[in-house]
């Protein structure tokens, strides 16, 4: 049990110091944003909290003292400034190293993290550090002047944690504990709740707590110690002293008012027992009104309470669940199967021509298509969450190469899957390092040119029918053309004479070994990032457009489709095999006569619309015997810009493809991506248009 729960905070370590990340670099842009100082100092507190729950003590102590400099800020007795963010963004990637390491992957400089809290330490003003710490301390938190302890404020806290919280690794005790930090605190427990012996389950939490606070640091780092717990307990804070609303003079409230007030008693049973000439307290416990323990904390509320009270309202219920991510991909595989079975169902009742049959096939593929989208909808993630890494990257890497860029983002609520997300991020990261190295140009070379000396990258995500287009443009010097064709060619990639398309020629940058820096760099020059970026794309199924102009910039645009798990396309057949290719991808389907073929005299092209549209014969490229029909069909599909056609014997239609990739020792293939069972059993392979037509240009390139 216990690890899990530690694989639990892992997880949501990770989350949170993303989300500190993001929180920093907005911070930078917005230093006197009161929010974002908030959610900096809340992921830092949550970190530290739960880390020192389930043993992180190495991840509590650091962040700690991350912590301490960010509260002087929240309280505004520091000011954000540069060399702060620098120290703080540096103490995220140190708490991120310790993280690693406690699930023993790397190691942790262990005076690097030193030498952070020392200069973290520096930064912290000369009086905030005149008063050293203590968990037992009365006085007001370290930094408080008199001023603020004579602002002091007295909060009641009523302590109810849920029977099950010990089992989900939480210790009430530690939560208690970070309360006497906050100031001066009275507790008292409660054990009216306790079961008798036979009927205890140790695992359970049977005690609450009514604690009296006295503090400076108001009700927001009151609800900070329960932050990671609030879904699992009932915690109500109420403010009863508040020196500043009153002279002095006020009476505290009487024992019954209290009582009455915490719901510990009702008007009535309390009139009941007023009636009798007892001392209170003995009367109300001799009568079992209420527990010696509540009348105990009541009066030690009375010696601190002097008027007003501010009711806390109870946490929102979770609107939400955390799941795992495997259950998640068996739970997509498992549509598939459905989608596969529904499409066999459907056949079958075609073929056996029941009425009663087809209609029970058509509400299973009803049902199954709402399925089907319900859960491709679960895993569909905002893009942001990936945007928000790479401001980071643009920020340390601009500063190593002395150039002043900034970064804009737009479409950052885009959806994508998950998986689709998690592999786009190696492309983006290397699409992005290129812009900043080779695209944008240094301040004084901009300035020069009569552009702002501050360069500018937007990434950016948007809808395109069944896929996102996400969009990458630098307004840097742009990529040279004549360039690139001359490096190619010093390469032996173009033979000379060969008339290319800008899109062809730009294709060239992503060739594996070719680079255009004049030297290898820590950033670029050996020619295999932006191999990296055309091998992701295009095992995503993406294709990838390049458009730029000198001296104004380059756009990169990649076109993703929004799922791996099951895609819509189109199934053509050859003979007796079937084939799919992607729908996305096709532009539409024209005849193709014995006629056009011999017109074309053997150059594989056709006539379309009145445009010379060339065509790949997958019957040919598969080596598929047989007699062609009279008619043949071509699907025209776009690849890199480009309209190049497929021929097929028959066009069968539209199919919901759920996507199998092949096994071990048939990944290599070329051309095919993955295969699909069709309705009847049988196997479909998918076609990669991108790779068959880059086998046909290679074919054509050593016939010259």
């Amino acid at each position: 049990m216990i690890e899990q729960h530690i694989a639990t905070y892992r997880e949501e370590a990770g989350e949170l110091l993303a989300e500190l990340e993001t929180s920093l670099l907005d911070l930078e842009e917005t230093p006197d944003d009161n929010d974002l100082i908030n959610r900096v100092f809340r992921a830092m507190h949550t970190i530290k909290g739960s880390g020192a729950m389930f043993g992180f003590d190495d991840i509590a102590a650091f962040t700690h003292e991350v912590e301490t400099v960010f509260d002087l800020v929240r309280n505004g007795k520091m000011v954000v400034t540069k060399k702060l963010l620098d120290l703080t963004l540096k103490s995220r990637d140190h708490i991120s190293a310790l993280l690693e390491a406690s699930a023993g992957s790397g190691e942790v400089d262990k005076q690097a993290g030193d030498a952070l809290i020392t200069g973290l330490r520096q930064l912290v003003p000369q009086p905030a550090t005149a008063v050293e710490e203590s968990d037992s301390t009365v006085m007001a938190p370290p930094g408080a002047t008199q001023a603020e302890e004579a602002q002091q404020k007295t909060w009641r806290i009523r302590f109810q944690p849920n029977r099950e919280l010990l089992l989900c690794g939480s210790n009430p005790i530690s939560l208690i504990n970070e309360l006497r930090g906050l100031g001066n605190c009275q507790v008292t427990a409660h054990f009216d709740a306790v079961p008798p012996l036979e009927s205890l389950v140790g695992e359970h939490c049977y005690l609450h707590w009514d604690i009296i606070l006295t503090s400076s640091r108001g009700e927001a780092a009151i609800n900070d110690v329960f932050i990671f717990v609030e879904d699992d307990c009932q915690i109500k804070v109420e403010l009863i002293d508040d020196p500043s609303q009153t002279d002095g003079t006020d009476t505290p409230k009487k024992l019954g008012e209290i009582l009455i007030e915490r719901g510990d008693i009702t008007p009535e049973a309390l009139n009941k027992v007023l009636q009798q000439q007892r001392p209170l307290g003995e009367m109300l416990v001799d009568q079992g009104a209420v527990t010696s323990e509540k009348v105990e904390s009541a009066l030690a509320e009375q010696q601190h309470v002097k008027k007003t009270r501010q009711e806390h309202a109870a946490p929102e219920p979770a609107a939400s669940i955390r799941v795992p991510a495997d259950k998640l991909d068996q739970l997509v595989n498992l549509v598939g199967e459905m989608v596969t079975v529904q499409a066999r169902l459907t056949q079958v009742s075609n073929t056996l021509g029941d009425a009663n049959f087809i209609s029970i096939a058509e509400e299973v593929e009803r049902l199954t298509n709402e399925l089907r989208d319900t859960a491709l909808n679960i895993r569909m993630l905002p893009i942001g969450s990936t945007f928000s890494k790479f401001k980071r990257l643009v920020r340390d890497l601009s500063q190593e190469l002395g150039k002043e860029i900034e970064m804009v983002t737009f479409g950052a609520d885009t959806e994508l899957d998950k998986t689709v997300i998690e592999k786009l991020n190696d492309p983006l990261v290397h699409i992005i390092r290129n812009s900043i190295d080779h695209g944008i140009e240094k301040p004084a070379v901009r300035t020069a040119a009569g552009k702002p000396a501050i360069g500018t990258i937007r990434l950016g995500a948007e809808h395109a029918g069944d896929s996102v287009l996400i969009t990458i443009h630098d307004d840097g010097g742009g990529i040279n053309r004549d360039a690139i064709r001359t490096k190619a060619i010093e390469l032996g990639m173009i033979p000379p004479g060969v008339e290319l398309s800008d899109q062809e020629i730009y294709g060239y940058i992503f060739a594996p070994g070719f680079s255009m820096a004049a030297k290898i760099t820590s950033v670029s020059g050996r020619g295999v990032g932006m191999d990296v970026v055309k091998r992701g794309i295009e095992g995503l199924r993406g294709t990838i457009v390049v458009d730029s102009e000198l001296g104004k910039g380059t756009t990169i645009t990649l076109k993703i489709p929004l799922t791996l798990a099951i895609i819509e396309s189109l199934l053509v057949k050859i003979g007796d095999s079937h084939f799919v290719l992607p729908l996305g991808a096709v532009e539409e389907c024209v005849e193709l006569s014995r006629a056009d073929v011999q017109a074309s005299h053997g150059r594989n092209l056709a006539k379309v619309r009145g445009n010379l549209t060339p065509f790949i014969c997958l019957r040919d490229q598969f080596s598929i015997v047989g007699n062609r029909p009279e008619i043949e069909q071509i699907v025209i599909v776009s690849v890199r810009g480009n309209r190049i056609g497929f021929v097929v014997d028959f066009v069968v239609g539209e199919h919901q493809t759920v996507i199998k990739p092949l096994g071990i020792l048939f990944q290599d293939i070329k051309g095919i991506s993955g295969a699909t069972i069709l309705g009847d059993g049988s196997v479909a392979l998918i076609l990669s248009p991108a790779d068959l037509a880059r086998m046909a240009e290679a074919r054509e390139l050593n016939q010259l």
